[in-house]
């Protein structure tokens, strides 16, 4: 891909920001969507839950990438915090989208983040791209995320939504929060450990988005999750292997219900969901296996 300007919201998440510094280190010039004051001709001012964006400062960008939103593991969700989850992307894709729109050069691009939750509880069924959405809290509020992107595309704008499955990094999200667990020895399976889990290296996310700027004939929803999902069991015990440490603690379901309350239902849920599209457009995982993606954090 030619460098160019591009524009991430999102940019200081565990995703934006190693995004950010893949994009910079290919010598792309970024822009970064921020709700202070900007402090230089790289930050843009938006306040995506009152749906404004300063369009000014999106002239001239090739593409424009939104990661934002209020994470949805990082606390207890109660119904004033599952309303921030939700204004918080949906209102802050229709503003960006439109604000895509609105411009008399629009970019060629827009990537707009979203989630394997879509699909909510599969079971032992394989979801891909063309499987239906689920019902619940989080696979409702994805499909409301997803259409918040169709001014966009309406406008002409190339758009992609890319549902993205656990990312496996240090330094954020729920593997952020696995590896302290693992490596102090108290880690465990979950509920009865049956559940599937769709897993992705932090490294092969960042190249899948940048494979998706990239390519023009591609657009719509792309699953970013590796080929082949684990149950919890099976990722458990690749953890151990891995960091060399036990994994005889069991979280039982009752407690995680207590815990997390209706979180809960996702990390007990199965999601067995495989990058169908991605894959038939060619894109190579660095880091497929478990062991891998493990080791690559």
């Amino acid at each position: 891909m030619e460098r160019e300007r591009i524009a991430v919201a999102g940019a200081s998440g565990l995703i934006g920001s190693a995004l950010v510094r893949s994009l910079t280190a290919d010598g792309h010039e970024v822009v970064r969507l921020v709700r202070h004051a900007p402090r230089g001709a790289d930050e843009v001012r938006w306040d995506p839950e009152r749906g404004q964006v300063d369009t000014a400062g999106l002239a001239g960008c090739g593409a424009v990438v939104n990661l934002a939103g209020a994470g949805v593991g990082d606390r207890r969700w109660s119904e004033e915090y599952k309303k921030r989850i939700h204004d918080s992307r949906v209102h802050g894709t229709a503003a960006l989208a439109k604000a895509v729109a609105s411009l008399d050069e629009r970019p060629r691009v827009f990537v707009n983040g979203s989630a394997m939750g879509l699909y909510g509880e599969t079971g032992e069924r394989i979801a891909d791209e063309d499987s239906p959405a689920g019902r619940g809290f989080l696979p409702e509020l994805c499909v409301e995320w997803e259409a918040a992107a169709d001014p966009a595309r309406a406008a002409g704008v190339r758009t992609v939504l890319t549902r993205t499955g656990l990312v496996v990094a240090r330094g954020g999200g729920a593997w952020g929060k696995l590896f302290p667990l693992f490596t102090a020895g108290l880690g465990g399976r979950m509920g009865d450990g049956r559940q599937y889990w769709s897993y992705i290296a932090l490294h092969d996310e960042v190249a899948a988005i940048r494979h998706l700027l990239d390519r023009d004939d591609l657009s719509g929803p792309f699953n970013l999750t590796a080929p082949e999902p684990l149950t919890n069991r099976e990722i458990t015990e690749a953890m151990g292997r891995v960091l060399h440490r036990p994994t005889l603690f069991t979280v039982p379901a009752p407690v995680l219900r207590t815990v997390l309350g209706e979180m809960a239902g996702d990390v007990l849920g199965s999601a067995r969901v495989v990058p169908k599209r991605l894959l038939e457009s060619g894109f190579t995982f660095a880091f497929a296996g478990i062991e891998d993606a493990i080791r690559a954090a």
